[in-house]
């Protein structure tokens, strides 16, 4: 597979000292030469395209967000706007929000405890049943929240199981879509693993709780067997917190040997250091024998600029993959909506459906919020062309319209400090 080469300057905007390096986010990297995987869109003819994804996120202020009881003031652009998306899906279904008395509530986005209970933050039954069997024979010492996972409904953690839930059902579909993701890499998808680690605690690894979201065991088009690390973001603002850095990070960094410098200040910040953490892990997998071939992704989605930016600033520590060394294992990163993409070119038209309704449907946001402040200003008839916003270049296009569980220690999926942050995948 060609390797993705990052060249260029990132502008820092930061304090000065290098313990406040996690605040690139606003960075602006100049990439050239850069290689990159078409779209599953362009698999299919231009005027089948379904989905089509605006090019910026929606601004929402104080009055469109307290209008839909969707205001948290602590939300950036990003967070808020995918914040009144969940809000709006939760009430298209008849989803009860949290009551006063339980955690959340005030943010409108959590799920009643029955609600939650009888598995309403997953897009099927089905996949509600593969989350539970998942949380009983969870991998020892597994970092899964299960109130984040059950009632939270803009963390990623639900997302990773609506996502690739469907895909650890049925291989046949799973294969499909990597096949189209990983043209290079994937011959056919063989299970999916959720919340792994290849040795958690195991100081040949790491020797903490890293994990990935999901493990996607795979045969190669050589025939060799293969795992696709993956780390999937939603919301999330990537500023941390980070895990409590060991010794054992230091030696690692320089063991596997993807980095131009280990002693980057940039690798020890969040949100990097936790990319780092979960590269290093296959790296060490293919190193320690688990897997010959190894590949580690990460998925976000396409209006979250945090997070695009986290990958790309990611890439561009890493020393170039010779295509001729398959023990060295890649990063590739994809938007959420290419996934869903390729679930929908694969034939899964109706899970696509509901992934892009539940989580990238911001045309929606966008008439919400012009429903509220349009009123207020003199009415001018406008052109389809003017009501809508422009769309994102290359993306897809859209026929669619728009017992209490009071224990949770963090908010919308924000990690925990030290071990906890070790684990955590938003």
């Amino acid at each position: 597979m060609a390797a993705q080469r990052w060249s260029g300057v990132i502008r820092v905007n930061s304090l000065h000292q290098p313990s406040n390096l996690p605040r690139f986010i606003n960075a602006d990297i100049q990439m050239q030469n850069t290689t990159s995987t078409p779209s599953p869109a362009d698999l299919r003819p231009s005027s089948h395209r379904k989905f089509n994804q605006l090019s910026r996120t929606p601004f929402i202020s104080d009055a469109v967000a307290k209008h839909y009881d969707s205001h948290c003031s602590f939300d950036g652009r990003y967070r808020r706007a995918a914040r009144l998306l969940q809000i709006l899906w939760m009430k298209d279904h008849g989803i009860p929000n949290a009551t006063v008395d339980e955690r959340g509530a005030h943010l409108g986005s959590y799920l009643r405890a029955d609600a939650a209970d009888s598995g309403k933050n997953f897009i099927s039954p089905e996949v509600h049943l593969l989350a539970l069997r998942e949380l009983l024979l969870r991998e020892e010492d597994a970092a899964i929240d299960e109130d984040r996972l059950l009632t939270n409904t803009l963390s990623s953690m639900p997302l990773v199981f609506n996502a690739f839930g469907p895909l650890a059902l049925d291989t046949k579909l799973a294969t499909a879509v990597f096949r189209q993701m990983l043209p290079d890499f994937v011959h056919s998808v063989e299970h999916i693993a959720f919340e792994h680690s290849p040795g958690r605690r195991d100081e040949r690894f790491l020797a903490d709780r890293s994990a990935v979201d999901s493990a996607v065991h795979i045969t190669t088009p050589e025939g060799q067997a293969g795992i696709v690390y993956c780390e999937v973001k939603y919301s999330e603002d990537m500023t941390g917190p980070a895990a409590r850095w060991r010794e054992r990070y230091d030696q690692a960094l320089k063991q596997v040997r993807l980095y131009r410098n280990p002693d980057s200040p940039i690798l020890r910040s969040p949100p990097i250091e936790q990319l780092m953490r979960e590269h290093m892990l296959a790296q060490l997998a293919v190193d320690n024998g688990i897997t010959p071939r190894a590949m580690f992704i990460g998925i976000a989605p396409r209006l979250n600029r945090r997070a695009d930016a986290a990958f790309r600033v990611y890439s561009s520590e890493l020393v170039p993959v010779d295509d001729d060394d398959r023990t060295r294992v890649p990063f590739r990163h994809f938007t959420l909506e290419t996934l869903i993409d390729a679930i929908d070119v694969a034939g899964a038209r109706e899970t696509a459906d509901q992934l892009w309704k539940r989580y990238c449907d911001f045309q929606r946001i966008y008439n919400a919020a012009l429903a509220v402040i349009g009123p207020k200003a003199p009415y001018i008839e406008l052109s389809k062309s003017e009501t809508t916003p422009p769309a994102e270049p290359n993306s897809k296009t859209s026929s669619h319209s728009a017992g209490s569980r009071t224990r949770r220690s963090q908010s919308d999926g924000q990690a925990g400090v030290s071990e906890s942050a070790e684990g955590s995948n938003g």
